[in-house]
Formats: C-alpha cells, structure tokens, sequence
C-alpha cells in the first residue's frame, strides 16, 4: 500500500516504529523542502483563531488531516523542536489537536479566546 505525500515519513524523520529514513531523495515544493513547509504549518497551529478556522472549514474532523497532526509529534523531539520559534504554544497545541474533544470544543469563542489569552501570557513569560 502506498502512503500518500502527506503521512509518507519525512527525510531524517522517525516513523512511527523510530527509525529515520535518509534515503530518500530531498525534494522540493515551491522551491521549499517538505520540512520547511511542516515546520511552517506546525508553527500556525499556535494561532488559536488558525485551529478555529481550521475547525470551521470541517478539516479537524477529517481522518487524513488528523493522521496528518499525529504525524507532525515528531517536532515534539528535542532535534525538531529546536526549530521552533515558539515551541510551548506549538507544541501545546498540537497535543490538544491529538483530542478528539479539543477539535470539537476549538469551535467555540470561548475556547479561542481563552487559548489566545493563555498564549499570549505564556509568550509573555517566556521573553
């Protein structure tokens, strides 16, 4: 069965059984690597009014979209998270997005704007 660009293992990135793959060719979409793009998307996720957008055109309720943000944990290794400009409000949510509960819940304008306010404050701290 063939995976799709989408879920295939990232070049140097742990599969789900943890081995790297390095022998695939680097390549290229719009002049980006496919980990300058991940790290581009994954650092969106940050943006509590983003997940609400993304919750709202029905994609956190897609399988291969969630399947997608399973993939995306590998940024939770310390040799992917170093990438990261804001690694705890990223990393956050991208473990609330691995709940079923949260995809839903992200709807509500309560939700955001409490996350969106807990984002700030820990962006904040963190300078």
């Amino acid at each position: 069965m063939a995976q799709s660009a989408a879920t295939e293992p990232l070049r140097d990135a742990p599969s789900s059984t943890g081995t790297v793959h390095s022998s695939q060719p680097e390549q290229s979409y719009g002049g980006f690597t496919r980990f300058e793009l991940e790290l581009e998307f994954v650092q969106a996720l940050a943006n509590p009014y983003y997940l609400n957008h993304l919750a709202s055109q029905k994609l956190l309720q897609d399988p291969a979209f969630i399947a997608y943000l399973k993939y995306l944990r590998y940024f939770q290794q310390p040799e992917y998270t170093k990438y990261l400009f804001y690694p705890g409000p990223t990393l956050n949510a991208l473990e609330l997005l691995q709940q079923e509960r949260f995809r839903q819940e992200i709807l509500s304008p309560e939700i955001v704007a409490q996350l969106a306010e807990q984002t700030l404050l820990s962006s904040v701290k963190a300078r």
